[in-house]
């Protein structure tokens, strides 16, 4: 967006709605790249070891974000696209619709293979302009812990750069916003507004708007359990998640099993395991509604990750399913894992990584 239209054209307004799209007026201007490589001259060149450049850019393709990115055009190290944010929304992040499994991994998949040789992904669920994962994708009520883990699981074991925003180490939900003066966000104010101009606000649009708001990445970090959730003692922007005393930082530091002990020992993986960070990507069970499923590969190991996107007790059918049975087991959202079947039977929001390694000649063993 740093290269705009001087002249200042109107976008073409489409739909009963009072905005035109004004993207192909300030998005991927023509000098764009010339601009970028001159950011990289001047200022990055040389601090490499030092620097990382992280492009936040709405609507970039696939074929764009190979450009920004490959290392040899001198641009940007990574970008950020908004593609899989976009999967469950109607019209807006205020008309939402339940998250359809196989949307998420025909898009997730496009880009592994689209920046697999040329370029570099970057991965996240969360940022400060979207709703908590948990609660979203998630199920934040009976498996909240569960599908946090699964979630993050699934996420760190692509191909790419994984970003944690804060609160989603711990799991944080989103906020159990009651009334429209709760919010504080300039958008979700403004949407209120054209909304009562319409005479269009009812208690159903207020439900909808809450769980899409970007007030819920914006309350207060939660640190332990007191009122105010140890961020402040003063009044804070936004109030604190009542769930506090159940989510926050000081118990999940003393409990093992936690969502935030969980996300250290997904970090661990990236560095002890050489294939996390730049192992092939290979997606499986493509058409099935519940599990996502896929193998990252590097030299003789491979690895097969399986998240569970239900509240089902489901089976994993992957291709070789009961040698990856016998697997060792990386790391699981479960404390115990039945490993006498030669079925991969998931538990509710389950996730699994499995390592094996291949002889030099000769099947994966």
């Amino acid at each position: 967006m740093i290269l705009k239209d001087v002249s200042v054209p109107d976008g073409h307004v489409m739909g009963p709605g009072m905005y035109g799209d004004g993207s192909p007026y300030y998005l991927n201007g023509p000098r764009i790249h010339e601009f970028l490589q001159e950011m990289y001259r001047e200022v990055f060149a040389g601090r490499e070891a030092r620097l990382l450049t992280v492009g936040e850019m709405p609507g970039v393709t696939i074929e764009e974000a190979v450009l920004y990115t490959d290392p040899a055009r001198q641009e940007l190290d990574m970008v950020f696209q908004f593609e899989h944010m976009d999967l469950d929304h109607i019209t807006s992040r205020f008309d939402a619709k339940p998250l359809d499994l196989l949307d998420l991994k025909a898009s997730l998949g496009r880009w592994q293979v689209g920046l697999a040789d040329i370029g570099w992904n970057r991965l996240y669920w969360n940022n400060h302009d979207q709703p908590r994962f948990v609660s979203r994708f998630g199920d934040d009520g009976q498996y909240w812990a569960e599908s946090a883990k699964m979630l993050g699981t699934v996420l760190h074991m692509h191909r790419g750069t994984p970003y944690v925003y804060q609160g989603e180490e711990i799991g944080m939900t989103n906020m159990p916003f009651t009334s429209w003066a709760d919010f504080q966000d300039i958008q979700t104010v403004n949407f209120y507004r054209e909304a009562l101009q319409r005479d269009a606000v009812t208690d159903h649009l207020l439900q909808k708007v809450a769980a899409g708001t970007r007030d819920n990445a914006r309350t207060p970090m939660q640190w332990d359990s007191s009122e105010k959730g140890g961020f402040t003692t003063g009044v804070p922007w936004l109030p604190v998640n009542p769930n506090t005393a159940e989510i926050n930082v000081e118990g999940e530091m003393s409990d093992e099993n936690s969502v935030f002990h969980h996300y250290r020992r997904l970090i661990d993986l990236r560095h002890e395991h050489p294939v996390v960070a730049l192992g092939d990507f290979n997606m499986l069970l493509e058409r099935d509604p519940n599990i996502y499923a896929f193998t990252r590969r590097l030299g003789n190991v491979e690895l097969l990750v399986l998240g569970n996107f239900s509240s089902d007790v489901v089976t994993a059918e992957v291709p070789d399913a009961q040698r990856w049975a016998g697997a060792e087991l990386l790391l699981g959202n479960y404390n115990k894992v039945d490993a006498d079947t030669p079925d991969i039977v998931l538990q509710p929001w389950e996730a699994r990584i499995y390592r094996r390694e291949q002889a030099e000649s000769g099947p994966v063993s």
